[in-house]
């Protein structure tokens, strides 16, 4: 038991302890309240600037896209209309080869009855959606046909 007597116990020192600080601590304030509103000011100018001068530029895009689209457009109109021509001949030759072992068929007739009455010889006369697409494959006419169920 003698060396419990030997320790020493664990005291305040000589005078006491520091007063705690509990009193609050202000925020530091790095720019007042004018000097934001300011910088707003100039920050809400110098993006509106930047907006001014993008919609110009994409104002300017647009005008060039849409030019280049009307320079284009008669071209893709012509080879819209030049494969139509060439599907209707595949079509005729694809007929007369069909038929050729049939006795009195021509071609653009039903056993030599026209299909289509026409005065003018030189005027086309476009076929229905099904005679165009008679020998494509059906998803191609279904595609076609039903473009606007989709869209």
């Amino acid at each position: 038991m003698a060396t419990a007597a030997a320790k020493k116990q664990d005291m305040p020192p000589s005078g006491g302890y520091r007063p705690i600080n509990f009193k609050r601590v202000p925020a530091r304030s790095y720019f007042s309240g004018w000097a934001l509103f300011g910088g707003y000011l100039g920050m809400t100018a110098a993006a509106s600037y930047l907006y001014y001068l993008n919609c110009k530029q994409v104002q300017a895009n647009e005008i060039e896209m849409r030019s280049g689209r009307f320079a284009i457009f008669p071209l893709l109109l012509a080879e819209r209309d030049r494969e139509y021509l060439k599907q209707l001949r595949r079509n005729r030759d694809e007929e007369a080869k069909l038929m050729a072992n049939v006795e009195g068929w021509e071609v653009g007739t039903y056993y030599g009855e026209p299909l289509f009455k026409s005065f003018d010889k030189d005027k086309l006369i476009e076929p229905m959606m099904q005679g165009y697409y008679v020998h494509a494959p059906m998803k191609d006419f279904r595609d076609r046909a039903y473009i606007r169920q989709w869209s």
